[in-house]
């Protein structure tokens, strides 16, 4: 039984040497998918920057946090950089770090209050009460729809959904951004790699 495991090991070391020049890969995935995702985040913060800094500092209808006009600046200022950062692969480390903090203090400050789920969806897993009352409402607003609306028009690009406004997917966000902390933007598709390779030769990765 100790040699086959040892075996199995052998195996798999193996395929990871053949692997290894494509460990930038996974680096790479996980910019490219972010890209788009602070992009939007930030260019809607800076097109409605009043609206912005007004709620994250109203303390009955938005964050109450301090210094919102300040706050605000810094996490459309982060976003925008962000994005435009992780494209290159650019300080890909460095961008990661206030990144995942803006996706943690938007997971403590905002989503937290509704529990895990974005979409309310009873019969996932951790659903809490507010999705379990989702699904009258959302039984509700379909057979209005039904009875008063054109309904196949209206879900030809998608079913009709409750937004729960969970912490799933900043969570999500924040965790692929501990990944870029040790992978950093990847071998041969990042600037990081690049500007290493030329000024320490001996050491590829970046």
């Amino acid at each position: 039984m100790v040699d086959f495991f040892s075996y199995l090991y052998r195996i798999q070391n193996k395929l990871g040497n053949s692997l290894s020049h494509l460990d930038g890969l996974p680096a790479l995935g996980l910019r490219l998918y972010l890209v788009p995702v602070f992009w939007m985040a930030g260019s809607s913060k800076m097109a409605s920057f009043a609206a912005t800094a007004e709620w994250f500092g109203n303390s009955d209808w938005g964050l109450g946090l301090p210094f919102p006009t300040v706050l605000a600046f810094l996490a459309t200022a982060t976003e925008l950089l962000g994005a435009g950062l992780l494209l290159l692969g650019l300080a890909t480390r460095w961008i990661a770090i206030p990144l995942a903090i803006t996706m943690l203090v938007a997971a403590l400050s905002v989503h937290w209050q509704f529990g895990w789920q974005a979409i309310a969806d009873a019969s996932a897993p951790f659903a809490n009460a507010r999705v379990a009352e989702s699904v009258d409402k959302l039984t509700a607003a379909r057979s209005l729809l039904e009875a008063h609306g054109n309904y196949d028009w209206l879900t030809s690009s998608g079913n009709i959904v409750i937004l729960n406004n969970g912490i799933e997917f900043a969570a999500t966000y924040f965790l692929m951004l501990l990944a870029l902390m040790v992978l950093g933007g990847g071998r041969y598709f990042s600037a990081d790699y690049w500007i290493r390779r030329k000024f320490v030769p001996r050491i590829a990765k970046p």
